[in-house]
């Protein structure tokens, strides 16, 4: 791994190299099984590089050692879909990384998609944020952009509305706000789903100069990010767990689900919930109820920020326990 190189992000004419990108991809890959992970004998522990060697992978995968080197070379313009799913089994790679292995591999065969018309989310999507009020939800698109939300997101996450628009970037909030260590009880994981989210869009649309752009500043910017993208990991958006330390409720653990709007290919719906009779839940209550009278303002994509115009939050401190209105309670 080269953290030092000149081109961190690997970038090429306002994009990323899809032939640097796929021989990097296969070789951690590689490097990240040992012999007997795989039902190979260990010939001992003198071994030149980490994890298998080419010619135990080629072997596994069943073909010729100078052919897997040219794919791990970067050229992988004539492999069929049955060597590359030869090659995902014997790397034994995820769903995730077996789709981003086939874009990368074959970059050209796929079906070149215009630039989105516009990075909004629908009317229909914002008309289903606000319906969920006692749900924090957001709609993110490409390169982790934050495209909208509800006011309970807003409650939870922060004021978005505030930020400039080209700053409402998850990957950027989590490496560039401070704030963000604190809101993410397990920042580390937090951050490595994040990069390994980019990469996956990465994969997708290797001729984005607006993500080219994204990784080359946060290469620059932050030593943990250039890090964690030179170990070219790979991740779809699904479902889980987060742990957050709110400044008014305290700690929150909320599940939270991904789900992916009909015909929207680039857009993904994101929501977060309490389980039911928990603390966690209360806790949402009391936010939402906190929140519940901020009006709707400024354009409704983005949607309606928890906040009105003028910066009221929720009831004064007191009997409700509340902060007073106007302060900067929000992470």
């Amino acid at each position: 791994m080269d953290e030092h190189r000149e081109d961190p992000a690997g970038a090429r004419g306002g994009g990323l190299d899809p032939r640097a990108e796929l021989s990097e991809f296969l070789r951690t890959r590689r490097a990240r099984l040992k012999p007997q992970d795989v039902g190979l004998p260990d010939l001992g522990r003198h071994r030149r590089v980490p994890g298998l060697r080419r010619e135990e992978l080629a072997q596994l995968a069943g073909v010729s050692v100078a052919y897997y080197t040219r794919l791990e070379q970067g050229n992988g313009r004539n492999v069929s879909t049955e060597v590359l799913d030869a090659i995902a089994r014997a790397l034994r790679l995820s769903d995730a990384e077996h789709a981003h292995l086939t874009h990368l591999a074959r970059p050209g065969r796929r079906r070149k998609r215009p630039e989105p018309r516009s990075r909004q989310a629908r009317p229909a999507l914002l008309q289903l944020l606000d319906a969920m009020e006692t749900v924090p939800a957001y709609v993110v698109g490409r390169r982790s952009e934050i495209l909208a939300w509800n006011r309970m997101a807003t409650a939870v996450f922060g004021d978005w509305g505030a930020l400039p628009p080209q700053e409402r970037n998850w990957a950027r909030m989590v490496f560039l706000d401070p704030a963000q260590r604190e809101l993410f009880v397990e920042w580390d994981q937090k951050a490595c789903d994040m990069v390994a989210y980019l990469r996956m869009d990465a994969g997708q649309h290797p001729d984005d100069p607006a993500l080219s752009a994204l990784v080359g500043e946060l290469s620059v910017k932050s030593e943990e990010f250039r890090t964690l993208w030179a170990r070219h990991d790979v991740k779809e958006k699904s479902h889980g767990v987060k742990r957050l330390r709110h400044p008014l409720v305290g700690e929150l653990t909320l599940l939270w689900e991904s789900f992916r709007p009909a015909g929207e290919a680039e857009q993904s719906l994101v929501t977060y919930f309490a389980e039911s009779g928990s603390p966690s839940a209360e806790a949402l209550r009391l936010l939402g109820s906190w929140n519940a009278d901020a009006p709707a303002d400024g354009p409704r994509a983005p949607a309606a920020r928890g906040r009105d115009g003028h910066g009221n939050g929720p009831p004064e401190a007191g009997a409700s326990g509340g902060p007073s209105p106007g302060s900067d309670y929000l992470p």
